[in-house]
């Protein structure tokens, strides 16, 4: 596996994590919106990732390009994630006794957001904690690419 390769899969883990981290801002900026474009209440939204070219035997494949035995078009395995789309969370929605509320309906309820705050206080602290490893993976690389540049001198 080259460095390139290697910084491109950090990369895609930390714009993943970035994107999680702004969805999430999303979802606790509009925890009591009950009116949006598309009518009703505001859905919570959540990421959904995808390993990216993801091989079975990319060890095989990376020792066996280290023994020259494989072309470097062939063996090209880049991995990582993406992010495949970002989708409504299809909980139920909190409902709210408030008949003097405007969205209130002919029972006097008012549907509110789907947002927990504890849920998403706890996805934010997971997704910068995997934001942070995928800094001090970018890091270490750093230093080895560093080490690597001391023994050609």
């Amino acid at each position: 596996m080259s460095f390139l390769s290697t910084i491109n899969i950090i990369g895609s883990g930390i714009t993943a994590q970035h994107l999680r981290l702004d969805v999430i801002s999303q979802n606790i900026t509009n925890i009591n919106t009950t009116r949006t474009e598309d009518g009703g209440p505001y859905r919570r939204k959540v990421v959904v990732f995808q390993a990216q070219n993801a091989t079975r035997d990319a060890f095989r494949v990376a020792m066996d390009r280290a023994q020259g035995m494989v072309s470097n078009a062939r063996a090209a395995t880049s991995g990582g994630v993406r992010v495949v789309e970002i989708a409504d969370d299809p909980s139920d929605l909190k409902l709210k006794y408030d008949p003097t509320d405007p969205d209130a309906n002919e029972e006097g309820y008012v549907e509110l957001p789907n947002v927990d705050l504890v849920k998403e206080i706890t996805d934010a602290m997971a997704a910068s904690q995997a934001y942070s490893a995928d800094v001090t993976a970018f890091n270490v690389l750093k230093g080895v690419i560093s080490a690597g540049m001391e023994i050609g001198r």
